[in-house]
């Protein structure tokens, strides 16, 4: 069961301004990247569950989580179907992001009041899925629309909250042209939580990257 309501998801993921996504197999690892992540001031994490037996290293994480993570939210992404949310959800995820809007994904989440963000890439997506409830859409792949596709829809839905993976670095730059076109948070994969990083377990590099970029974030926004 779920520890964090879908407001309280919602509102860590407007006041941090970054989802960190990582997957690996190895759960030795995962807990020191968690661990990581949070020591450098991540309060939010999407398990992108896509490999064989995932649901095993993220029922460990999401433990290791609430007992030695205050405060810390595990969500699970590259959900695909009910099923799977259903699954992940049995196992506490806190929040449930889909490369795709899916109606019984959303049904499933509504049911038991959990965030879910579906990957949309045009208007008429963004209002089914908010039609649906969805709090916080993800746009997906972010480097396809870019930004200026976040400020186009702004315009005329203020109130629409968008988070864009894919295409988002951890350069000054690339966050400003995103928070500028008023982006709500941004997904961070692989330009944030290396493959160098995984290969040299570098995590006290990790945790100063993760300081480093929630610091430009927060002066973006003031």
């Amino acid at each position: 069961m779920a520890q964090y309501t879908r407001i309280e998801v919602a509102t860590i993921m407007k006041e941090t301004g970054m989802v960190p996504l990582f997957y690996h197999s190895d759960i030795a690892l995962g807990k020191q990247v968690l661990q990581a992540c949070y020591d450098g001031g991540a309060r939010l994490m999407e398990f992108t569950a896509r490999g064989d037996f995932a649901f095993e290293v993220f029922s460990a994480l999401n433990k290791f989580a609430i007992k030695e993570l205050p405060g810390m939210v595990l969500g699970v992404g590259s959900i695909t179907d009910a099923a799977a949310a259903s699954l992940y959800m049995q196992m506490g995820a806190n929040f449930i992001v889909t490369p795709s809007l899916r109606e019984d994904i959303a049904i499933a989440c509504n049911r038991r009041k959990v965030l879910w963000s579906p990957g949309c890439g045009s208007l008429t997506e963004i209002n089914n899925a908010e039609e649906l409830g969805c709090e916080i859409v993800k746009l997906f792949p972010g480097s396809t629309y870019g930004p200026s596709f976040v400020k186009a829809i702004k315009g005329p839905q203020p109130w629409t909250s968008i988070m864009p993976t894919g295409g988002v670095t951890t350069e000054v730059s690339n966050l400003k042209a995103w928070f500028d076109a008023g982006v709500t948070c941004v997904g961070l994969g692989s330009q944030l939580i290396s493959k160098e990083i995984l290969k040299n377990e570098d995590f006290v590099g990790l945790e100063n990257t993760v300081r480093e970029t929630l610091g430009s974030i927060i002066k973006l926004r003031n």
